[in-house]
């Protein structure tokens, strides 16, 4: 299910950037007051269109959002769009309520991504197609130290005396970094073992 690449209305851009808790320039302080409830039927429109989503489950209270990235619309400016994230209350038509929170990336009128947790799970746009299992996030991080310290996956494997096909199952997130390989990458990117284990997701009860 796509989320992104769908037109937002005046209303719903005028909600997600209502801000009245932040001081930030280019907007007045306090902000003149928006009606944040024009969010309700959005988020719900778009929980809507998972097809697991349970219906009787709907956003029944949202609070003004913060931003998370600021699109100034200054040529170089760091952000290329507005992230928001937006708290909330989803409940059932039992009385039951989790907490909400919605991430909503847009630039100009386009939404860009959408991800919205309940409770404590996390729902979003998937990487991989359906049916297939997500990669492993370690995998985007080790291809970017790879690839700006100029490592081949040939060398890589070398220095770790793994196969080729090993360290191109780690950069497309097939395989999980095990401690050892860890270890060993490390050592090949020039990096501590304990940075490359925090970023690969390792604690020390998964070390030993």
């Amino acid at each position: 299910m796509v989320v992104a690449d769908r037109t937002l209305s005046l209303e719903v851009i005028a909600a997600l950037r209502y801000w009245p808790d932040v001081i930030w320039g280019g907007q007045k302080h306090p902000p003149d007051p928006v009606d944040v409830t024009v969010l309700l039927p959005f988020f719900n429109g778009v929980l809507q269109e998972f097809a697991w989503w349970n219906r009787d489950w709907k956003v029944r209270e949202v609070e003004p959002g913060l931003p998370l990235e600021i699109d100034t619309g200054h040529q170089g400016g760091p952000a290329r769009f507005t992230e928001v994230s937006v708290p909330g209350t989803v409940g059932s038509s039992g009385g039951e309520s989790l907490p909400f929170v919605a991430k909503v990336g847009f630039a100009g009128d386009q939404l860009i991504r959408f991800q919205a947790k309940i409770g404590d799970v996390v729902l979003g746009p998937s990487v991989a197609p359906a049916g297939q299992l997500e990669p492993h996030p370690f995998a985007t991080v080790l291809t970017g130290l790879m690839d700006l310290r100029g490592i081949p996956v040939k060398v890589m494997a070398r220095e770790t005396a793994r196969s080729m096909s090993t360290i191109h199952l780690l950069r497309s997130g097939r395989h999980n970094p095990e401690p050892l390989l860890v270890e060993e990458i490390a050592r090949v990117l020039g990096m501590s073992e304990a940075d490359v284990r925090v970023i690969a997701g390792l604690d020390d009860d998964r070390r030993r």
